[in-house]
């Protein structure tokens, strides 16, 4: 039967009361405090677009956002609308995150920009396709790849938006892969500061385990990544027929998707109201851990999930070279007419310390694979190795 954790009842009234007299705790980051690369007039927040509205708006907008609706989450390969793609993930990111600091009295709007914008530098095929883009980039020039980094370069660099620090500080270090029992903020005041941090993690990818957000919002989402995959990704197990919902233990926090994000969220409130952290028991951050191995054990690493990662290699392999290639010897290819060419346009030119094709070959290489979809990285392999021996097979509604 399913179990449904609910607030203490001396902190339920107290909420309440506080939420009447308005004598609860500030910790919310004061928007006013925003900090942006470019201080031009456009940018200034107004009194019906405040600063994180603007970065909302700016990442709901920026090209790339699109491409979340078909890029996997856990489940490559198939041809079925009921398994979470990424641009599912990172609403109920965001929905969960906003439930929290509504409770917490933070600023909702700093977390859903943070929350939007964490994984638009995601690659096609998930982590996969993340391992295998940072073998080949550190290969070719020493240098590493990780989602959450390349997330702010797409938002900073690759379209020069003009976020503000604290939004892309929550991304950077949004790492849902490491979880900790409390988050307490690390404070950042400065875009000197932050470039010498997001360097750091290309020159050593140990770096990324090191990241801890600037704001309470930043740490809200942070945690919330890992609530809304674990439960989830049951359910998507379930729904492929990888593992079914009973096969896995309740460990305290329940076995399902709706028992896990209620309970993991009630244990935060109840742990983290008035705070200048955020916080869960230990009881319920050693079950998260437990519930995060199990996932590991019945679902990441069965070899249905599995199987197509040594083909989806050498094909990821086969399009950096030859991508590179093209692009050292000025060939007519997709990565002119379909990448550069696509985000060089005249409106971000002047926002550019230089123009995008002068970046250095790799870095556009990168660039461009981490921006496909799984379909059209796909379907580039095709066009440009028809005879290839290598392909990435669906699995149909009816197999």
């Amino acid at each position: 039967m399913a179990y449904y954790e609910t607030l203490s009842e001396a902190l339920t009234k107290r909420i309440e009361e506080e939420q009447k007299n308005g004598t609860f705790i500030r910790v919310a980051f004061n928007e006013r405090d925003a900090v942006r690369r470019s201080a031009g007039t456009h940018d200034v927040a107004t009194v019906w677009r405040p600063a994180f509205v603007r970065d909302i708006d700016k990442i709901l907008n920026c090209p790339y956002y699109n491409r979340y609706s078909d890029k996997t989450q856990v489940f490559s390969l198939y041809k079925n609308d009921d398994i979470t793609h990424r641009s599912l993930h990172v609403q109920l990111v965001s929905r969960i995150a906003r439930t929290l600091g509504k409770a917490l009295n933070l600023n909702l709007d700093l977390i859903e920009a943070i929350a939007l914008g964490h994984d638009i530098g995601h690659t096609p095929f998930g982590h996969a396709g993340e391992r295998f883009l940072d073998k080949l980039y550190c290969e070719h020039t020493g240098r590493r790849f990780a989602h959450n980094v390349h997330s702010v370069r797409v938002l900073d660099g690759i379209f020069p938006l003009n976020i503000s620090l604290q939004t892309l500080s929550g991304i950077v270090s949004h790492n849902g892969e490491l979880e900790l029992d409390a988050y307490l903020p690390a404070p950042l005041d400065s875009f000197e500061a932050f470039d010498r941090q997001v360097e750091a993690c290309y020159l050593d990818g140990e770096n990324v385990k090191k990241l801890i957000p600037s704001t309470l919002e930043g740490c809200v989402v942070r945690i919330s990544d890992i609530i809304a995959y674990l439960g989830k990704d049951r359910q998507d197990a379930e729904k492929s027929r990888i593992s079914p919902s009973e096969a896995f233990s309740d460990h305290g926090i329940g076995r399902i998707n709706a028992e896990i994000v209620n309970n993991l969220m009630v244990n935060i409130i109840e742990h983290s109201y008035g705070q200048n952290y955020i916080k869960m028991d230990r009881a319920h951050f050693d079950a998260l851990k437990k519930a995060k191995r199990e996932n590991y054990e019945q679902i990441y690493g069965d070899k249905r999930v599995t199987e197509s990662e040594s083909i989806l290699e050498k094909m990821t392999a086969e399009l950096y070279e030859r991508l590179l290639s093209d692009l050292k010897e000025s060939r007519p290819s997709p990565i002119f007419s379909h990448h550069i060419a696509y985000i060089d346009k005249p409106h971000y030119q002047p926002k550019r310390p230089m123009a995008y094709e002068e970046t250095e070959k790799n870095q556009i290489v990168v660039d461009y694979i981490a921006s496909m979809t799984d379909d059209y990285f796909i379907d580039l392999h095709k066009h440009l190795f028809p005879k290839s021996k290598h392909e990435l097979r669906y699995k149909g509604y009816f197999d």
